[in-house]
């Protein structure tokens, strides 16, 4: 086991690094980091890569994971962007935490303390998504998003769901604002 699969999990009430797949297959409360990037008021979506452990081929918020055990939230955002995406000079600002529980298939339960990272970007930001990690990116205006997830929940991640029905006045009740190293 690497220190990268090491997360940082409560386990008998005292957090302590744990293994990221037996944290979800277990259920347990363990800390996330979700990230938001929004062009004037598009959000930038990715749908995840078909050989994702859970969820693939669904679409979620622009990236999403977890700290590693010895790794700030902060730290984490912006690896992720850069691991996922290829996005490198933006410097997302914490907007928030939320916690939420949810089945995401294949026997696995996300239960989650999110860091909640957002910026305002360019919507001609260079993107590079590893294909390994996401298929597909689109930027989609809020109210078009809300109008697919009532239509078709089923392509959406779970915690998308949630984030936007239960936390809409952190993703979106000020306008975020972040350095994009321009």
């Amino acid at each position: 086991m690497t220190a990268a699969t090491l997360i940082p999990a409560w386990v008998e009430g005292r957090l302590r690094p744990f293994d990221k797949l037996q944290a979800h297959r277990d259920g347990l409360r363990h800390k996330a980091v979700s990230v938001f990037l929004h062009a004037g008021g598009a959000i930038l979506l990715q749908r995840r890569a078909l050989g994702k452990y859970h969820t693939p081929g669904l679409w979620a918020n622009t990236c999403c994971t977890h700290p590693h055990w010895d790794e700030t939230a902060a730290d984490c955002a912006e690896r992720r962007l850069a691991e996922e995406l290829g996005i490198h000079g933006v410097t997302p600002r914490a907007a928030g935490q939320v916690e939420y529980r949810a089945d995401v298939g294949g026997g696995m339960i996300e239960h989650e303390v999110v860091d909640i990272f957002m910026a305002e970007v360019a919507p001609d930001l260079p993107l590079a998504p590893d294909p390994s990690e996401v298929m597909e990116v689109r930027w989609t205006p809020l109210p078009e998003l809300q109008r697919d997830i009532a239509l078709q929940p089923d392509r959406y991640t779970p915690w998308l769901r949630i984030y936007l029905a239960d936390h809409l006045d952190i993703l979106f009740g000020a306008r975020p604002a972040a350095s994009t190293g321009r």
